[in-house]
């Protein structure tokens, strides 16, 4: 369980709002919420609760409408260029879709070079970089040797999730942002990868924040839930507390949607 004395980074009344008008939607809406050094968070939601485009404010990709977001204690600052990628030094994030999470025409040493060129390393030797790509891959059993020159869209699914991985690896943020990054890839791949930013988060302290639809994985990794419905946190707490006593209807409903095969499936709400 992470300390609770040391917020990372936290956020009073943050919303989002896109278009005007009749056009008009509340995607995030005056949500609170406080993340401390080495917790494991996830914000668990159905596909339209703002739980992405809440990630996405955290990263600093777009906007907030409302609402201030704070790193380290501090109002973040990300008004200019170089303002922004040094809080990109910080947080980072794995999403979704690996094959579009890297651009098709650069390999895989260069996505790995710039991990090490955004961390100071730009003027280090050949060989000091080879040997730090090369122990970024064996962490996700990947081999550099193996990958030296290749395009990422040569590998398979679950190799360029590992590869983000590395990448998390090289970076070593204070923060990672995991955007249902299982989701695409078979159940092995998915315990492997899990394995892996679990690991990570042990060797570096970093705060994990995972963005899901999957209570099961909530339950599993987190030491805090925060349940997010229409833009709105609905509940919040400790793993045990949401999921083993929710208070919520929409947190029981989430609950029981998950199939359990010693029981009938109730398949009349679909």
């Amino acid at each position: 369980m992470a300390s609770k004395t040391n917020l990372c980074l936290s956020g009073t009344g943050v919303t989002k709002v896109f278009g005007f008008g009749r056009n008009r939607t509340l995607a995030v809406d005056h949500v609170d919420f406080a993340f401390h050094e080495g917790e494991i968070i996830s914000i668990v939601g159905e596909s339209g609760s703002g739980k992405t485009t809440l990630a996405k404010m955290l990263l600093g990709l777009i906007s907030t409408t409302e609402g201030e977001i704070f790193f380290q204690g501090q109002k973040r600052d990300i008004s200019s260029g170089k303002k922004k990628k040094e809080y990109w030094k910080n947080i980072q994030a794995i999403f979704q879709d690996p094959f579009s999470a890297y651009n098709t025409f650069h390999k895989i040493d260069a996505v790995l070079l710039d991990c090490i060129k955004l961390r100071g390393g730009d003027r280090l030797p050949k060989e000091e970089k080879v040997k730090l790509m090369t122990e970024a891959c064996s962490f996700v059993n990947l081999k550099f040797a193996e990958l030296t020159n290749k395009y990422p869209f040569e590998l398979s699914g679950g190799q360029m999730q590992r590869l983000m991985i590395a990448r998390i690896f090289l970076l070593k943020p204070k923060i990672l942002i995991a955007d249902e990054p299982t989701s695409m890839i078979d159940a092995c791949s998915r315990a492997t990868i899990l394995d892996y930013l679990m690991k990570l988060r042990d060797e570096t302290g970093m705060t994990l924040i995972f963005i899901t639809h999957d209570i099961g994985l909530a339950y599993y990794v987190s030491d805090t839930v925060y349940i997010m419905e229409h833009g709105k946190f609905v509940e919040s707490g400790t793993a045990d507390a949401v999921i083993l006593r929710p208070q919520e209807p929409y947190t029981r409903r989430l609950i029981s949607d998950v199939p359990k095969i010693y029981e009938e499936w109730d398949l009349s709400t679909v």
